[in-house]
């Protein structure tokens, strides 16, 4: 008997940019068999500068077009997105329009790992302006330890474009990447775990190794939202079921392709194919 194909069902990725693909990344590592869908809005990335109506706008349409390609569970593998839009998402349109679907973001499940990690108490965030300007962290890390960890973050402008631009092993870098640890750890010497609160931070971690105090523990959200996805999907088999697997993965952009795809494959770390959208 002929083996009936599972209809093509794949986890939605999404992100304003290209940091959403150290995500991708993780999850294809810990979960290859599932079909996933990274959709990418590079034509109007950056997020972090915007207000929270324009970002709930832009994400909720690009979470809409991720499950109109049969998405039943998307990642905004955002912090931008999951600070400014993934609440309303969840409460308003998901009930309204989508109530079988499922949308996750990326700030819970670092903030669930702090607990394990301080020794201290006091908790370093670094972030997009946006992000930080949001108080997401904050407000998730009291929701899960209470009020007795003392969370201190710091705005790093200009390490996206860094990552972005391939500048990521150079004086540039060195100087930015060093100017903001030295304010962050300025205003707080005790903090002893670090949040890198943006995905395109890993890139720049070699620099941000150089000049972090030996005693510091970061948390990088690849591996910790991976994880946590895995005992998702652990906990709820019927969302399980509804995704496919057949280990495949598709781009999609809202900008170029040309200028796409050799940007994006210096974060998965090999050449890829993309696909242009327009929302």
């Amino acid at each position: 008997m002929n083996k009936v194909q599972q209809k093509y069902q794949p986890i939605g990725i999404f992100d304003s940019g290209y940091g959403g693909l150290t995500i991708l990344k993780s999850i294809m590592q810990r979960l290859p068999q599932y079909d996933y869908i990274y959709l990418g809005d590079n034509a109007r990335t950056p997020y972090g500068s915007r207000s929270f109506d324009v970002v709930y706008d832009y994400t909720r349409q690009a979470v809409v077009t991720l499950f109109s390609m049969d998405c039943q569970l998307v990642i905004l593998a955002c912090n931008t997105a999951s600070a400014k839009a993934l609440r309303t998402i969840q409460q308003n349109d998901l009930l309204t329009g989508f109530p079988e679907r499922r949308v996750l973001g990326v700030i819970r499940p670092s903030v669930e790992q702090i607990p394990l990690f301080t020794k201290t108490g006091h908790i370093g965030v670094l972030g997009t302006s946006g992000t930080v300007l949001s108080d997401s962290y904050p407000m998730e890390i009291a929701k899960v330890s209470g009020n007795h960890l003392v969370v201190t973050q710091e705005a790093c402008p200009m390490w996206v474009p860094l990552v972005e631009n391939d500048e990521t092993d150079n004086k540039a870098a060195d100087y930015f990447v060093h100017k903001n640890i030295t304010n962050l750890f300025r205003r707080d010497p005790e903090i002893d775990t670090l949040i890198l609160g943006c995905t395109h931070y890993p890139l720049l971690r070699k620099t941000i190794d150089k000049f972090l105090p030996a005693h510091v523990t970061v948390l990088e959200q690849g591996p910790i939202v991976a994880e946590s996805l895995s005992d998702y999907l652990n906990r709820h088999p019927e969302m399980d079921q509804k995704c496919s697997k057949n280990g495949s993965v598709r781009y999609i952009t809202t900008e170029s392709v040309d200028n796409f795809e050799p940007r994006a494959s210096l974060f998965m770390g090999n050449p890829l194919v993309a696909e242009k959208i327009q929302f």
